[in-house]
This record gives C-alpha cells, structure tokens and sequence, in this order.
C-alpha cells in the first residue's frame, strides 16, 4: 500500500518545476531534500516565477487540484512596472482579454488590490532597480490556472510583471520560508489548507 507523502517547497527563481534535467537549468532535484521517487509537483510554476508549490504522490488529490471544475484559489503578489491606478486593478478583478492557444480568452472575475510591498525572501537575482521609474505591487488571487496567465493579465493593462511570487493555495501559505524550503505535512494538514 502506497504511503501518501504531501511536500510544500518554495520554488526559487529559475528553478524548473520538475525532477527531470533540461540543460543546466536548475530543478527541484537540486533542493536539498530526498523526496521519494514517486512524489511529483501538483501544477506547474514558470521559470521566471517563485514561490509555493505542492509536491504529492496523492493521485486523487492531484486529479482535484489540476481539473478545472474543482476551481480553486490561488494567491499571487505580483511586482508590476509602473504606477497602477485604480481602474486598472478593477479592469483586472472584472476580467480582461488575454490570449490562451492563440485565441482571445476574458479571464474570470479575480481578486485584485494594490498592497504595499510584502516581506518575501530575496530574490536571486534580485529585480533590476530604476529609480526613475516606479513600481507597483498586487496581490491576486485566481480561480483558474491558464498558462502564464497572470503575466499576460498585467501585460494588458500597460504593467508588465517583474516579479511573480505565488503565495498561497487555498489556505495553504508560503508564510515563514525561505526559497528553497521543503516542509512535509500530514494528509490533515493538507487537506484542511485546502479546504476539502
């Protein structure tokens, strides 16, 4: 009978979220932790992303997190270039038009608010610094998983993002670690930070 094993990392900038190699790109091999050999990231973070993810070799709940019917909360803080004024946070909790498989897609309503810069771990390298022009921060949070989705929901707004940190799943956070952190937690804990 296979043990069910549930990890929360925080993936660091240009880490892969994958075991396998490509290049010499960093991977979750790489992290300082023995993860058993049929544990497997739950979704996917990009590269230029960092921040929580689930590891698990949970069939069942990796089948509930990753199919869109079962929509879940996300929850990013997103550093975007320039000054966001208030209708542009409101375009983006309204939904805006992106583009998923080369189509147009209107994103379903979000939460969106401009917050004061949170208290992250540094990030390596750190975001270029430019005095001259300023930058906001957001946090939002999602029901729906499209690729690259919130990059391309400030891309619409005039705000490309520097910075994409996800935060939280349901109620599970990435509160107290470091990038490059593991915790193991039990079934409960999981299941109750994810509110099922």
């Amino acid at each position: 009978m296979t043990i069910t094993r549930y990890f929360l990392i925080y993936k660091p900038y240009l880490m892969l979220s994958q075991f396998s190699r490509e290049g010499d790109k960093a991977t979750l091999a790489d992290l300082a932790f023995d993860f058993p050999s049929d544990v497997y990231p739950v979704g996917r973070l990009d590269a230029d992303s960092e921040g929580l993810l689930l590891l698990t070799n949970d069939k069942q709940l990796n089948h509930q997190l990753l199919n869109p019917k079962f929509g879940h909360n996300r929850t990013y803080y997103v550093q975007v270039d320039g000054q966001l004024t208030l209708e542009a946070t409101e375009q983006l909790a309204m939904g805006v038009t992106i583009s998923v498989d080369s189509r147009p897609y209107h994103t379903l309503p979000a939460h969106a608010q401009v917050i004061a810069e949170p208290a992250l771990p540094e990030r390596i390298p750190p975001i270029r610094y430019r005095a001259s022009i300023p930058t906001s921060w957001l946090c939002i949070a999602l029901h729906e998983g499209k690729n690259r989705q919130v990059r391309k929901m400030t891309a619409s707004i005039g705000s490309p993002t520097l910075r994409l940190v996800r935060w939280a799943i349901e109620n599970l956070t990435a509160e107290n670690m470091v990038s490059g952190q593991v915790r193991e937690l039990s079934r409960e804990e999981v299941m109750r930070g994810l509110k099922l």
